[in-house]
């Protein structure tokens, strides 16, 4: 079993940086809103990590893991690559849809049913709600990935707020039913 690399928060380095640098242009931030990138990139991605271990191979100058909600609409798994760090043992996301107007279907469904599989483990994920918390783990992940000021810059032009998702690691009685649906191996109270 593959689990994810514990991800500190630090400002990238040498050639990462600049790639980082390329990614928060404008111009890539409006490919990445594209259509064409959308249907591609957004869904294929996630096969080739299911394929390579549910991971991206580590020439990218940030981590990136298989988050996988049940859909809310039809119960069927859902499954998008997401740039993550950790913050001590929980693990961090932003849903910023590359600065789009709307939160991705992702964060929706994790709200709807917060039992989540990123990396092969078992998370709940929770928004965060207190603002002073939000701030703290905003300036993490700008220093980490900063891409993300770009995105909220867009998305503040039609009005949204990029929310800040924790993932909290769930007790080792929780096991899954081979479908990726979680269930309890603790005795019913």
């Amino acid at each position: 079993m593959h689990t994810l690399p514990q991800v500190s928060p630090e400002p990238p380095h040498g050639i990462g940086k600049l790639v980082l640098r390329l990614l928060s242009t404008r111009l890539n931030c409006a490919l990445e809103r594209s259509l064409p990138f959308r249907l591609i990139v957004w869904r294929l991605v996630p096969r080739v990590m299911r394929g390579l271990g549910k991971r991206l191979p580590p020439v990218l100058p940030f981590a990136a893991g298989l988050l996988e909600t049940r859909d809310a609409r039809n119960g069927r798994p859902h499954r998008r690559a997401v740039v993550y760090f950790n913050d001590g043992e929980n693990v961090v996301l932003v849903p910023s849809k590359g600065g789009m107007p709307t939160d991705p279907h992702w964060l929706e469904n994790a709200i709807a049913d917060p039992n989540v599989t990123f990396g092969n483990q078992r998370f709940r994920a929770e928004v965060v709600a207190d603002e002073d918390e939000k701030a703290r783990l905003r300036t993490l992940g700008d220093t980490y990935y900063p891409p993300y000021v770009t995105y909220r810059a867009h998305a503040a032009r039609y009005g949204r707020r990029i929310p800040i998702l924790r993932l909290i690691p769930q007790s080792s009685d929780v096991s899954n039913d081979g479908d990726g649906r979680p269930f309890s191996t603790a005795p019913a109270t």
